[in-house]
């Protein structure tokens, strides 16, 4: 009886291992399959991606980058929209166009200080009305009047003063 059984369990171990080794053969030959048959993306699709993440990733550079060029370039530029004589002086309507905050600081006509010590203060997009009552020349005359800023900016124009 003895014997019987260990023939029976050698018998039994021998087939068990048997099929472990064809079962494992078989799960070996499968990933083998596998990974012949499964193959990536193509060259053509990858470098479509790559191209497409490139354009993405400098369109962000660009949109980041203008948002610090406009920090760093802010500038005065006051425009005269209008400038004429009333009767008893020269009017000028000033407007600020520039990107920065601007300080109109004297006004000169001819060439010559008329107005100084201002501080007229002018926000980006505020406009302004300045009446310059000396300075000028009367009888037919074209004067020259000129905004000075303290950013040393002249911002001319030409009056006709009757």
């Amino acid at each position: 009886m003895l014997i019987q059984d260990l023939l029976i369990i050698s018998w039994s171990y021998d087939s068990t291992s048997r099929r472990i080794e064809k079962y494992l053969s078989e799960l070996k030959k499968d990933y083998l399959d596998m990974r012949r048959s499964s193959s990536g993306i193509s060259p053509v699709v990858a470098t479509v991606i790559l191209v497409a993440i490139a354009i993405v990733i400098a369109i962000a550079v660009a949109f980041w980058a203008s948002g610090l060029v406009g920090v760093f370039t802010r500038f005065e530029k006051l425009e005269i929209t209008a400038a004429y004589w009333d009767g008893s002086k020269i009017i000028l309507v000033v407007k600020n166009t520039g990107s920065a905050d601007t300080v109109i600081d004297m006004i000169m006509v001819n060439g010559k200080p008329a107005m100084t010590g201002l501080s007229i203060g002018m926000s980006i997009g505020a406009a302004s009305t300045i009446e310059v009552t000396t300075g000028f020349t009367t009888g037919g005359v074209t004067n020259e009047v000129a905004i000075h800023t303290t950013g040393g900016k002249l911002y001319p124009v030409a009056v006709l003063v009757p």
